[in-house]
């Protein structure tokens, strides 16, 4: 399927690694021009490098800065599709998470998301096209055991994408989140091991119950995971908004 991607520019967040940086190589193979942004220029270069020469530009940014967001005006005036990721927030139960800890994270994860899209929206309606996709989390529909933090404020970013929608649909402009259950990712492995650490079994036990948890038999990819990105991010996807997909292998029991 031709995705009519060629010539379109996206911003992506988080790009430094993992779903981010699979998203980012995902849509520079199907012609799109990328920034990819994170705080780490190291990683981000060396992804730049990766792809096909100038499909991808770095820039380093800490999306936690909002005068840093700022500083990407220009850049966010100019693209077609944006592509919200963060890093996830620290495991711990949810009751004992501190109020500096639930501020640092609301900021990072939520605030991010709405500074990014108010900058990049004015180009959007103007143009007539745009595509806003929030990487969320299977917690958002089956909230995830000691993920507390996570739990609550990618939810919040969900009911704000969904508010969203319904603002912008009739400018051309989408807006949806893509909930990913256990892809394999340095995050997955990370709390793989902090779990294993805090229960006291093994790192093998743990990833085995994890997959006997999900129907498929196993963790996703992230170009798997991506590929549904670049679906969302093309003209394909025009009639497709406020929803959140998830890409799970089916670990999510509810309807």
């Amino acid at each position: 399927m031709d995705l009519s991607l060629e010539g379109r520019r996206a911003l992506v967040a988080g790009a430094s690694r993992g779903l981010g940086a699979a998203i980012a190589t995902a849509l520079a193979a199907e012609g799109t021009k990328v920034v990819a942004v994170a705080r780490n220029l190291e990683r981000l270069n060396e992804l730049a490098a990766s792809a096909a020469a100038g499909s991808i530009t770095a820039h380093a940014c800490d999306l936690t800065d909002a005068a840093a967001i700022e500083n990407l005006t220009d850049v966010l005036g100019q693209i077609d599709i944006l592509v919200l990721n963060t890093g996830g927030p620290p495991p711990g139960p949810v009751a004992e998470t501190p109020d500096a800890l639930w501020k640092s994270q609301f900021e990072s994860m939520f605030m991010s998301a709405v500074r990014l899209t108010r900058l990049a929206l004015p180009g959007m309606r103007a143009r007539g096209y745009g595509r806003i996709i929030s990487v969320v989390s299977s917690g958002v529909i089956q909230p995830i055991p000691n993920l507390g933090i996570s739990n609550a404020v990618r939810l919040a970013v969900v009911g704000w994408a969904k508010t969203l929608a319904s603002e912008v649909a009739a400018h051309g402009v989408t807006v949806n989140c893509i909930a990913p259950g256990r892809i394999s990712t340095n995050r997955i492995a990370e709390l793989d091991r902090a779990r294993s650490a805090r229960e006291g079994i093994s790192l093998e036990e743990v990833e085995r119950q994890s997959r006997a948890a999900i129907p498929a038999g196993r963790n996703g990819e992230p170009a798997e995971f991506a590929a549904i990105a670049v679906f969302l991010a093309s003209p394909r996807a025009s009639y497709m908004t406020g929803g959140v997909i998830r890409v799970d292998g089916g670990m999510v029991r509810s309807l």
